[in-house]
C-alpha cells in the first residue's frame, strides 16, 4: 500500500513540475516576442561610398535601410579589421581582449555576444570573415606559398581550432578565418571547422556570402527562437576583384580624377544636410601614405590615370554587388516574416584603405598569393593590365582612400576620422519609436552594439572573470530618447591614438610600423571644426594636457602598447 506521505510527495513533486513547465513556456513564449539580430559589416569602406552618405555608388538596399531606420552621424570604430571585430563581439575595447593590435587571437576568457545570445536560447550564426584567430604560417616560406596558393597542404588547420567562430558561440561559420583572400578562390575558407578545399568556377565570394545568409535565414524563418546573424562581408577590401559585367557599369566614371570625386560627394553630403561647410570646410587630399606615397594626379601620365581610374571603378562594382546582395538578405527576412522584428545593425570596419600592394611590405607571403591554383603569376606591380581579375592584386591608394572618406581627413589605421569615422545605420520596423529617416548626432562606437543587443533581448551578460563591458546601450536612442555616455571615447590603433571627450578631440597620427616614438599630438574643438583641419593644440596647452592625462591613464590601464612620446 502507498503512504499517505509519499501521495503528497508526489503530488507535490507534479505541482513543482507543473510550475517549471509553465515558467519555461512563459520564458519561451516571452523569447519568442524577442527580436532577431542582424549585424552587416563591411570591410574598407570609405565612409561616403555609400548613397546615404553622399556617395555616387548605386547602393539603394542600404540607402533604404537608412530611410527605414536611423541614420547615425557621430558614430566610431576602431581604425582597422580585428580591433573593431573584437569590439563589436565583446562590448569592450579590443586591448582589453587581447586585440590592440592586428592580426592575433581574441582572448579565450571573454564571453563573445553569440555565447552570450546562444545561452539565452537564441539560435547564431556567422557568415564571412572572422580575424579574430592568430595565422600560422608556416616555416619554410616556399611551402608556405604552395598553402596559400592552393597548391599543398589542404587539410592544414588555418589556426586554433578554439579561436575559430564555431568555438566562440556561433552554432554555424561558412567564411574566411584569415583577413584577405582572392574574391574568385578563397584562402582560409571554412565551413565550420574544415577548410573548404575547392569552389566552383563561377565563385565569387561576395555573392556566395549573400547567398549562405539567405539560406540561414530561410532556415531560422522555420523555427521559433530568436536568432544572431553576424553577416562579415570582405567587400571593398583588396584585392580588387569583381566580375567584368559589374566592373563595366563603372568604367568612365572616376576618369576626372580623386579630387572631382571629393568635390561631388562633399556637395551631396552639404545638400543632404549632413556636414554644415561653416564647422565642416572641406580638407585637402592626402597621398602621403608612409609606406607607400603617391602622385598627385596633374603629375599621372595619360596611362596612370587611366589606371587610377579603373581601381575606383573596381572599388565601386565591389561595393554594389555587396548591396545587391544585402538586398536579398532584406528580401528573406521579408519572405519568411522576420523582418519586422529583425534589428539591422549596418557598419563598416574602418574607413577605406591607403593600401596599393607596392613596396616590400607588399610582395607575396603571409596571406598574400604568389599563384592562382592553376600556377598563373599575381601582378604586384604598378601597372596592371588585368586589373580586375583573379591575377591582379592592387587596392585603391591614399588619394581615392581619402576622397572615400569625404569629408574626414586620411584613412584606415588613423586615429582621424578618415579612419575611425564609420557609417552606421539601424532599422526595427517593429520596435523603432523614432521616426523613420531620422538622423542622430549621438556619439556611439561598435562596442555599443552588443550592450544594446542584451537590454533589447533582455540578457543579462556574465560579470564574473570577466572586464567591464565599455561600451553603452543604445536601446534608449532606438526608443527616441537622448543619452549621454558620461566618459569619453579613446582610440590606439599600432600608435595611432585619441581621445573624444565632449566637442574636443585629441589625436595623433599612426609613427609608422616599426617606430618605437609616438607622433605628435594634435587638437581639435569638434563644434567647431568638425573635419578637423584647425589644430588649436598652442592656444588650449591646459585643456591639451588634461585630455593627455587621461589618455595615458586609458592606455596604462587596457595595457596598450606604449612608445615614447616625440
Amino acid at each position: 500500500m502507498i503512504s499517505k506521505r509519499l501521495v503528497r510527495q508526489f503530488g507535490a513533486a507534479l505541482a513543482i513540475g507543473a510550475a517549471l513547465w509553465l515558467q519555461t513556456s512563459s520564458a519561451a513564449q516571452a523569447a519568442d516576442e524577442r527580436p532577431n539580430f542582424l549585424i552587416i559589416m563591411a570591410d574598407d569602406l570609405g565612409y561616403s561610398d555609400v548613397g546615404a552618405y553622399g556617395g555616387e555608388i548605386d547602393t539603394p538596399n542600404i540607402d533604404r535601410l537608412a530611410a527605414g531606420g536611423l541614420q547615425f552621424t557621430n558614430f566610431y570604430n576602431s581604425s582597422r579589421c580585428s580591433p573593431s571585430r573584437a569590439n563589436l563581439l565583446t562590448g569592450r575595447y579590443a586591448h582589453r581582449v587581447g586585440m590592440g593590435e592586428n592580426g592575433g587571437s581574441m582572448s579565450l576568457e571573454i564571453r563573445t555576444l553569440a555565447e552570450e545570445l546562444r545561452d539565452a536560447h537564441y539560435r547564431t550564426a556567422m557568415v564571412g570573415k572572422w580575424h579574430l584567430t592568430r595565422a600560422t604560417p608556416l616555416q619554410d616560406p616556399a611551402e608556405h606559398l604552395k598553402w596559400i596558393n592552393h597548391q599543398a597542404y589542404f587539410d592544414r588547420d588555418f589556426g586554433d581550432r578554439n579561436t575559430y567562430p564555431a568555438a566562440r558561440g556561433f552554432e554555424t561559420h561558412y567564411g574566411l578565418v584569415w583577413g584577405v583572400s582572392s574574391y574568385f578562390d578563397p584562402f582560409s575558407l571554412v565551413e565550420g571547422f574544415e577548410p573548404v578545399k575547392t569552389v566552383p568556377k563561377d565563385f565569387y565570394l561576395t555573392d556566395a556570402l549573400s547567398d549562405r545568409a539567405v539560406r540561414e535565414i530561410e532556415k531560422f524563418g522555420k523555427d521559433d527562437q530568436p536568432f544572431l546573424l553576424y553577416l562579415a562581408y570582405t567587400a571593398p577590401h583588396w584585392p580588387l576583384h569583381a566580375p567584368e559585367s559589374a566592373i563595366a557599369k563603372y568604367r568612365g566614371r572616376y576618369d576626372g580624377g580623386w579630387q572631382q570625386l571629393q568635390d561631388a560627394r562633399y556637395a551631396k553630403q552639404v545638400k543632404l544636410g549632413l556636414i554644415d561647410p561653416k564647422t565642416a570646410p572641406k580638407t585637402p587630399l592626402s597621398g602621403d601614405w608612409e609606406q607607400h606615397p603617391e602622385k598627385p594626379w596633374d603629375q599621372l601620365s595619360a596611362e596612370e590615370r587611366a589606371q587610377q581610374g579603373e581601381k575606383m571603378a573596381i572599388h565601386a562594382a565591389m561595393i554594389d554587388i555587396m548591396d545587391q546582395g544585402i538586398g536579398r538578405v532584406i528580401e528573406a527576412l521579408q519572405r519568411t516574416g522576420e523582418y519586422d522584428n529583425t534589428v539591422i545593425v549596418f557598419v563598416a570596419d574602418n574607413g577605406a584603405s591607403p593600401e596599393t600592394m607596392l613596396g616590400s611590405g607588399y610582395q607575396p607571403g603571409y596571406d598574400r598569393q604568389s599563384e592562382t591554383r592553376d600556377g598563373r603569376k599575381m601582378n604586384y606591380g604598378a601597372h596592371q593590365p588585368n586589373l580586375g581579375s583573379e591575377t591582379s592584386m592592387a587596392g585603391i591608394g591614399a588619394f581615392w582612400a581619402n576622397a572615400a572618406n569625404t569629408p574626414w581627413r586620411y584613412w584606415k589605421a588613423e586615429a582621424y576620422d578618415g579612419g575611425i569615422h564609420t557609417p552606421a545605420l539601424i532599422s526595427w520596423p517593429k520596435g523603432m519609436k523614432r521616426k523613420a529617416g531620422t538622423r542622430v548626432d549621438t556619439l556611439g562606437h561598435l562596442m555599443d552594439i552588443a550592450p544594446t543587443f542584451y537590454e533589447l533581448a533582455n540578457v543579462k551578460p556574465q560579470t564574473s572573470g570577466q572586464p567591464p563591458i565599455d561600451g553603452v546601450s543604445l536601446a534608449p536612442v532606438l526608443a527616441g530618447k537622448q543619452i549621454s555616455r558620461g566618459k569619453p571615447l579613446f582610440f590606439e590603433h599600432e600608435g595611432s591614438r585619441a581621445v573624444i571627450d565632449g566637442d574636443w578631440k585629441l589625436v595623433a597620427r599612426a609613427p609608422g610600423p616599426k617606430s618605437k616614438v609616438y607622433a605628435p599630438w594634435s587638437l581639435y574643438n569638434l563644434k567647431q571644426d568638425r573635419s578637423e583641419t584647425r589644430d588649436v593644440i598652442a592656444k588650449e596647452k591646459k585643456r591639451a594636457a588634461e585630455l593627455i592625462k587621461m589618455w595615458n591613464a586609458w592606455s596604462t590601464e587596457v595595457k596598450a602598447r606604449q612608445r615614447s612620446e616625440p
